[in-house]
């Protein structure tokens, strides 16, 4: 999912240790007292079918439901609007669920299998550039019956459940929502733990408890949530100094996360080993100046990505040199055993044999205020241009015009943060460097494809793993993105907030109702 979106690392573990049974963990002080968040990603639209990013999913996660869910830690999808779903047969083809009885939407009707299949339909018929298509890019057809759903699927593939539990799943009232177009206005008509009371585009969303919700939050949520969006993490950053929001997450900037003290008692801070990365993708199609793999190679051999993190980010993020990120089933160091340190000497070799024109000249393209990608743009092209090889214009964009001139092939080069839809390793290769995938980088391997196809025949992910790790060979051959690092997840909290440790953690659903008075 692209941020401004399983886990199986150390800090997932810790959590899921201590939140076993229940998704209310701590005590709450029932007054009704609304407690406000603040956030720098953007919610790119308020339709499921139209929006595949990490600002969006995390409202989805809350205002819709999907079939399935994840509990806090967890890597197993749990059942949320639904009441059980499995494989049928052992071919992984056919997968159904069976819906919870009486669950209604806000306009008072009760959802039936026909909103369900309406929903992954519509996605699919409308296939907006930026929406969560190329996600399901398995499955061939749904019906409904009553409250039997039955997805059949094209090919094999065990991830499939991981994905009907993302937003991309989220249900949608089939009377409320056109089939063949995205719903305008600043409404939602879902069965979530919240209802969206009002809404202002890159201003806030205000949430209050949905007193109809069954599923998969035992209780649902107890209090109201004023959801806040910030341009830049420096906003966000002045906002929780002057106290106008109690919770402040992805993102505050990198000086401010280094220097964050879990010992001062007016605060919460919580850090946590993260399956964030941030990848430069290359537009590859014919005739763009980064279409052959020797200047891409040759540009993996002049960025430092430890340069990167040391200065750019004050270390709050982890040098990455593979597609899948450390922690995970398959993750390796193919950049690193590829290009194992700048060598301008060598990235010359590669454009000689390439035959191009010196400086090599593109367009980097990145998204406004979010997070530091205006400064590390300045240093990617630093460490470019200092080799005499490469020229760059770098481009800043609003975080939806970016979106729609990368998935229209207008730039060259572009970075972009993917947090994990889901908890495997699927979510980091296919979605990212499959053909047709969600970046849009016109790449194609049959290779590649292949190795992705039988990765997700296996019910038991970690056979995958031989897969997982040939496909990130030929990805550092390839080199249609490059990997620059990956991130921790960092949520501060007012001293009277708690639960601030459940809200994010990796698995895709942003819990807002975790977060209580005490």
């Amino acid at each position: 999912m692209r941020s401004v979106r399983v886990r199986i690392l150390a800090g997932l573990l810790v959590l899921a240790a201590v939140a076993v049974g229940a998704w209310h963990l701590v005590p709450s002080k029932r007054d009704g007292t609304t407690i406000t968040v603040g956030t720098t990603d953007a919610v790119t639209s308020l339709d499921p079918a139209g929006a595949y990013d990490a600002g969006s999913w995390a409202l989805f996660s809350n205002v819709f439901q999907s079939l399935l869910t994840f509990a806090p830690g967890g890597t197993t999808p749990v059942p949320d609007a639904a009441r059980s779903c499995a494989f049928a047969g052992g071919d992984l083809t056919t997968y159904r669920c069976e819906l919870r009885s009486g669950l209604t939407f806000p306009g008072g009707r009760k959802m039936t299998g026909e909103d369900v299949k309406y929903s992954f339909d519509r996605i699919m018929k409308i296939k907006s550039p930026v929406g969560p298509a190329s996600l399901l890019d398995t499955l061939r057809s749904v019906d409904a019956d009553g409250l039997t759903v039955t997805f059949h699927l094209s090919s094999p593939d065990a991830t499939f459940p991981f994905k009907v539990a993302t937003g991309a799943g989220s249900i949608v009232d089939h009377t409320a929502y056109p089939a063949a177009k995205l719903r305008t206005g600043d409404g939602v008509d879902g069965t979530g733990p919240y209802t969206l009371t009002s809404y202002t585009k890159d201003d806030k969303a205000v949430l209050a408890p949905n007193n109809r919700y069954q599923g998969a939050v035992k209780g649902g949520a107890d209090r109201p949530v004023e959801l806040r969006y910030y341009a830049t993490p420096g906003a966000l950053d002045t906002a929780w100094k002057d106290k106008q929001v109690e919770v402040a997450t992805r993102q505050l900037p990198p000086d401010v996360l280094a220097d964050l003290n879990p010992s001062d008692p007016t605060q919460r801070v919580f850090e946590a080993d993260g399956s964030e990365t941030r990848n430069l993708y290359f537009n590859t199609r014919a005739g763009k100046p980064l279409h052959d793999p020797k200047v891409r190679q040759a540009m993996a051999w002049l960025i430092d990505r430890e340069r990167l993190a040391a200065t750019v980010y004050d270390g709050t993020v982890d040098p990455l040199y593979s597609l899948i990120p450390a922690g995970l089933t398959g993750h390796t160091a193919s950049f690193f055993d590829d290009y194992p340190g700048p060598d301008p000497k060598k990235a010359r070799q590669l454009l000689t044999r390439a035959g191009v024109s010196l400086p090599v000249r593109f367009t980097y393209g990145y998204a406004k205020g979010r997070g530091a990608g205006a400064q590390e743009a300045a240093e990617i092209k630093r460490e470019l241009e200092a080799s005499g090889l490469f020229k760059v214009t770098l481009r800043g964009y609003e975080w939806t015009d970016f979106q729609k001139r990368w998935a229209g092939g207008a730039l060259d080069a572009y970075a972009v943060g993917w947090v994990a839809d889901f908890p495997d390793p699927d979510t980091f290769q296919a979605a990212l460097v499959g053909t047709g995938s969600a970046m849009n980088t016109g790449y194609s391997s049959k290779t590649v494809d292949r190795l992705i196809k039988d990765s997700q025949r296996y019910a038991d992910r970690g056979e995958a793993d031989r897969d997982f790790r040939s496909v990130q060979q030929a990805v550092a051959q390839d080199v249609p993105v490059l990997p620059l690092w990956q991130g921790k997840e960092y949520v501060v909290t007012t001293e009277d907030v708690g639960g601030g440790q459940y809200l994010s953690d990796g698995t895709g659903v942003f819990r807002l109702w975790s977060l209580t008075g005490i």
